[in-house]
């Protein structure tokens, strides 16, 4: 679930993030929007989840995908941005198209602030699943945490706790490689 969610985040975050920064009045529209729904609580959007799909599973996945796409849209945008004008301004004196400008300026500028997004995105989808999954039940370790919790079982609680931090530390290891492995300094 987590995979799908975030992965989907990814496909749209990413796009979205390079044309709001890249266009100043596409930026102009979405800070609203954005404003106010970044700051709503993953849990909130639950419920919208459940009437929308019906089910957990896509529930669950809809949580992960709202609460993971900001992070990427932001830190995209902001990347795009914060590619020098002097930069842009040769593109324009050469005539490239819009596509060489994003795949020789813009993308690799931008490639930095990317992968930010996509750490701060992959952390929070870790947190939330587990939310999720406590409160629509059935399957995964927030279900087992809510489970062994009504079993006051607290010793099982705090392996689960254990678990889920080794695995966030294991996802976040992963990704710094990828970052080092893409870095530009």
């Amino acid at each position: 679930l987590v995979g799908i969610g975030f992965g989907m985040a990814a496909l749209v975050g990413n796009p979205l993030g390079f044309m709001i920064g890249r266009f100043r009045f596409l930026s102009d529209m979405a800070a609203p929007i954005i404003s106010i729904l970044r700051p709503v609580s993953p849990l909130a959007w639950l419920p919208i989840g459940l009437l929308l799909f019906k089910a957990a599973n896509p529930a669950a996945i809809w949580v992960i995908f709202i609460s993971s796409l900001w992070p990427m849209i932001i830190n995209t945008a902001v990347g795009v941005r914060q590619v020098p004008q002097d930069y842009l301004n040769v593109a324009r004196v050469l005539s490239l198209s819009e596509w060489k400008i994003f795949t020789k300026i813009l993308f690799p500028a931008a490639l930095p602030y990317m992968i930010t997004g996509v750490r701060l995105s992959a952390g929070i989808a870790w947190l939330v699943i587990v939310a999720a999954e406590m409160l629509t039940g059935g399957v995964g370790i927030g279900f087992w945490v809510w489970d062994e919790w009504n079993n006051l079982n607290v010793k099982h609680i705090i392996i689960a706790i254990f678990v889920v931090g080794v695995v966030g530390l294991a996802l976040e290891q992963l990704l710094l490689l990828i970052a080092r492995r893409f870095s530009y300094a």
